[in-house]
């Protein structure tokens, strides 16, 4: 795939789909900025991985839901390399529990750590890509954002934000060649699945039509295609990555 763009920002990115993400873009020449809450030691092993093929990666430690941090993370991106190519809002988290017994704090906590820090993230790229009037951003929403889940009133109100908001950027950016695109993973093989029960993942994979939970790679290739070249004419779109889980 071509970028036009020399680097790209992924937040979240030290461990699961976010490190897949860091090594397939560095595969195609990007230099890479991983970006990482507490996972220094895993940022680092992601790093040394995409070094040792080749690539090119830094890592840069930071609370995406604190939002001085991360324009202060941004910034310091674009004094290093003078531009900002590309940015990756992969960074969340989740805490579930069923909605009445879930506090304004338990759902604001989901908020603040998965939809403002990828508002953020979207208006200081913005800014910045702005400048050279070239960008694309990616954000990882989830099935769960356009699906809703019991148990995850939070989490589903702070992905289905990401999709409607990353519309919202893809307007206002168009002027400026800048795209926006959101992603929605369905159940993909990472450490948060792998937890699961040998019945708990056969009931879930008995709704997915292909039979099986997605690869981190599927989803970094998706990633991958939407920032590229390739994907110019796409903006303010949802690609599902669910194995036809949710149609």
């Amino acid at each position: 795939m071509k970028f036009s763009g020399k680097n790209v920002l992924i937040t979240g990115a030290s461990r699961g789909i976010g490190a897949t993400i860091a090594t397939i873009l560095a595969g195609y020449g990007l230099k890479v900025w991983i970006n990482y809450r507490s996972g220094e030691t895993e940022a680092k092993a992601v790093k040394a991985e995409i070094e040792a093929n080749g690539g090119s990666a830094e890592i840069i430690g930071c609370d995406v839901s604190d939002e001085v941090a991360f324009v202060a993370m941004v910034k310091t991106i674009i004094e290093s390399d003078g531009e900002l190519g590309y940015l990756v809002n992969n960074a969340g988290i989740t805490n579930d529990k069923l909605a009445l017994r879930m506090s304004g704090d338990d759902f604001m906590s989901v908020i603040n750590a998965n939809l403002k820090s990828a508002f953020v993230g979207c208006r200081e790229a913005l800014k910045a890509m702005s400048k050279k009037r070239f960008g694309a951003v990616v954000n990882v929403a989830s099935i769960v954002g356009e699906s809703g889940n019991g148990g995850q009133t939070n989490y589903a109100a702070s992905k289905g934000g990401v999709i409607a908001m990353s519309k919202s950027f893809a307007i206002e950016g168009s002027s400026r060649g800048i795209r926006f695109n959101t992603i929605t993973p369905g159940f993909i093989a990472t450490e948060m699945t792998e937890v699961l029960s040998d019945e708990v993942k056969a009931s879930f994979t008995a709704k997915i039509p292909l039979g099986r939970f997605g690869n981190p790679s599927e989803v970094a290739d998706a990633v991958a295609f939407l920032l590229s070249d390739h994907a110019s004419y796409i903006t303010g779109e949802t690609l599902k990555v669910n194995g036809g889980m949710y149609m």
